[in-house]
């Protein structure tokens, strides 16, 4: 028998139904000498600090940096069943070999690791490794599998990767939270994502517009503008120097342009145009994508590739004719398309481009979601654009001298549509206003020397505008590209996050209040401004968390080791704990404005409420009054807020629930303070008083 494990339930029954395990067993499907069950996603995760220690249940300063020595997973309780259902087959004595079926992919390593290790299981592991779900990519796979070791580099990012968000969001989430008495959750590549969405919004509310002025010549029917003049007093002396003055053509060129064919979807690709077209978040769109992968009528989407491998010419060709017949591109699609310029084997590294594959041939759309109808037929759309022949137009560019100055006009003439022909029908499909791309206005035809006689001349007022808010597909843009310009050229770059978990960051910053949604816009929130504007640089620099993405590059190349990317993980925190330790009082109360409680004894200046104490202000002075302390803690008394006062403004205050260990009861006393070399003492009074005792009968 042998044992294959997919990540899903769907994975695993198209998976089931090739290898003919027809079989439905609780939480498998066996056949045909096969055993085929499922993880359900990640089934195991990192257990949290407190498991380790019941010291980390109170989130303290003091306790960090928690560093687990050998790190435990556990399973979610809605999941245990089939933890156990995958334990019981991967500890079968009649099971030759397990055969990791999960995404081919970083996370699909790390999913079936955790299962595989918390088993126990001692079976020889072998990879399926295939981009689709189609019967024949599947067949194709299982007689080509690998040895699980050829992946163990992934396998090993992928530890690493969970490792370092761990230790990053557990110590910087707890150091942060107490130093600052307000929660304050930092994410390794969350944060970064989030100091970008601030900064742009403060680039925004921070922006002075500029008026400026354009002045327009009318020279017969030709017009021109000198754009961009901030100076008022000038753009009207140059429109009162010009109206009614002659003027001549100094330059008319036309060129013949291009514009060549967009490349074939990779995810991030994919989410920020089917955020542009429809405006889907990116996680909805992974979720269309997927259940189109699933259905078989997309190949995998986790890719960030966009190209073909160049054995695939055949089934580019297939999947282009399928296309044109089912979406009906065929009247605007090209005879002969050109999918040579979308085949290169060295630029697809675990996965080629999403393209449909040749079982849309038949498939019943109108049973698809409108997501997913819509996703399907942009990945159509970009293959036939990305394999079509260039757009071609004329660009027609004029200069015209008057009064001493330039003007200039451009225009565009279309020769060729090329692959905006099936960009035009697609919107055309989609209901959507053609674009207009490269349609600028037609220049009336002018030969260079030619004077035009009495131009008239005007000004129109513009203002500069600010850079606009983040949307969906414009930040998936910045995560996929920031930090490039850092990288020595040649260098593979990642950017912020991968194609696969570019969504789910987004979607932790608006669940975790830190971002919002307004339309297609993405925005920080006043909280999300709060957590950037305290962290230190190295914990926000989107291009140092490139870096480490970058890194994990390298790791699944096998040209890093796990245990240098650990420890420089673990020096950063060190180094983040001991610029902690150094934040101000000042500094830490900046989400809570300080309430001053007295007046020091001491030195006379302001006494604020800390987490254990009541502190002087004045740094220098080592005068508190501590909430919990040996002479009181007997008597099971704390120093609060209204005792403070009192001690501060009186040296005494009236308690009514003092305990007596002697007598077993609570006694009435008054708390006597005295400062002995600059610290605090206490002493009790038992005053004779009658009536009621002032305000304080509850403590």
């Amino acid at each position: 028998m042998y044992l294959v494990l997919g990540e899903k339930p769907s994975v695993a029954q198209a998976l089931a139904k090739v290898l003919g395990a027809k079989e439905r067993k609780d939480g498998y499907l066996e056949g045909n000498g096969w055993i085929v069950s499922w993880c359900l996603g990640h089934l195991a995760e990192y257990v949290s600090p407190e498991v380790y220690d019941e010291k980390y249940q109170k989130w303290e300063f003091s306790e960090l940096p928690i560093l687990p020595e050998v790190w435990e997973l556990s399973v979610a309780k809605d999941k245990k069943k089939q933890f156990e259902v995958l334990k019981k087959l991967l500890n079968r004595s009649d099971v030759e070999y397990v055969v990791n079926g999960c995404d081919a992919g970083r996370e699909g390593e790390l999913i079936f690791k955790r299962v595989y290790d918390l088993s126990g299981s001692r079976l020889p592991v072998k990879r399926l490794w295939i981009s689709s779900l189609e019967d024949s990519a599947i067949r194709e796979g299982f007689a080509q599998l690998k040895d699980g070791n050829d992946y163990k580099n992934l396998c090993e990012a992928s530890v690493c990767r969970a490792k370092a968000d761990w230790l990053i969001g557990m110590n910087a989430t707890r150091a942060f939270t107490t130093k600052y008495y307000k929660r304050l959750v930092v994410g390794r590549v969350q944060t970064p994502t989030l100091a970008m969405l601030v900064e742009r919004g403060n680039q925004i509310s921070q922006f002075q517009k500029e008026k400026y002025f354009n002045v327009h010549l009318d020279c017969d029917g030709l017009e021109v503008v000198k754009e961009k003049i901030f100076d008022q007093t000038e753009a009207q002396r140059i429109k009162t120097a010009c109206h009614g003055a002659s003027a001549v053509v100094e330059k008319a060129v036309s060129t013949e342009k291009s514009m060549q064919s967009p490349k074939l979807y990779d995810l991030t690709t994919l989410q920020r145009e089917s955020n542009r077209y429809y405006g889907y978040t990116a996680k909805e769109t992974l979720d269309f994508t997927q259940s189109l992968y699933e259905k078989k009528l997309v190949t995998y989407p986790r890719t960030d590739s966009q190209y073909l491998t160049e054995d695939m010419g055949q089934t580019a060709e297939t999947v282009i004719r399928l296309a044109c017949e089912v979406f009906g591109f065929a009247s605007v699609y090209p005879t002969e398309p050109d999918i040579k310029r979308v085949m290169d084997n060295k630029k697809v590294s675990d996965h080629h481009a999403i393209i449909p594959t040749a079982e849309i041939e038949g498939a019943r759309l109108s049973e698809l979601s409108k997501g997913e109808r819509d996703i399907l037929l942009l990945v159509a759309a970009r293959l036939l654009c990305a394999t079509a022949q260039k757009h071609i137009f004329m660009e027609t560019e004029v200069t015209v001298a008057c009064a001493g100055e330039h003007f200039t006009a451009k225009g565009k003439v279309v020769r060729e549509q090329g692959w905006k022909a099936v960009e035009a029908a697609f919107r055309q499909l989609q209901g959507m206003k053609n674009s207009g791309a490269g349609e600028s206005a037609t220049l009336p035809p002018v030969q260079e020397g030619t004077v035009i006689e009495n131009v008239a001349a005007g000004v129109t007022e513009h203002f500069t505008s600010p850079p606009k808010p983040y949307s969906e597909d414009t930040l998936l843009s910045a995560m996929e590209t920031v930090g490039n310009k850092d990288f020595e050229e040649g260098t593979e770059k990642k950017g912020l996050g991968t194609p696969a978990t570019r969504a789910s960051i987004i979607e932790k910053l608006v669940s975790s209040g830190y971002a919002v949604r307004k339309g297609k816009q993405i925005l920080p929130t006043a909280g999300g401004a709060d957590l950037i504007s305290v962290l230190p640089e190295y914990l926000k620099s989107a291009a140092m968390t490139a870096e480490w993405e970058n890194r994990l590059l390298l790791m699944e190349k096998g040209q890093l080791e796990s245990g240098e990317f650990l420890h420089d993980i673990t020096e950063l925190i060190g180094r983040m704990l001991a610029e902690c330790e150094s934040i101000s009082p000042e500094e830490t109360s900046r989400f809570h404005p300080r309430e001053e409680i007295g007046k020091c004894p001491v030195c006379g200046n302001s006494v604020y409420e800390g987490k254990k104490n009541f502190y002087c202000s004045d740094r220098g002075c080592s005068f508190s009054l501590w909430k919990e302390n040996r002479y009181l803690s007997g008597m099971r008394k704390q120093i609060d807020k209204e005792m403070a006062e009192d001690l501060l403004r009186e040296g005494r205050t009236h308690v009514t629930d003092f305990y007596s260990q002697k007598t077993g009861k609570n006694f009435t006393a008054d708390l006597i303070l005295e400062v002995v070399d600059g610290r605090a003492n206490f002493r009790l009074e038992f005053p004779k008083r009658k009536g009621k005792p002032k305000g304080k009968g509850n403590r």
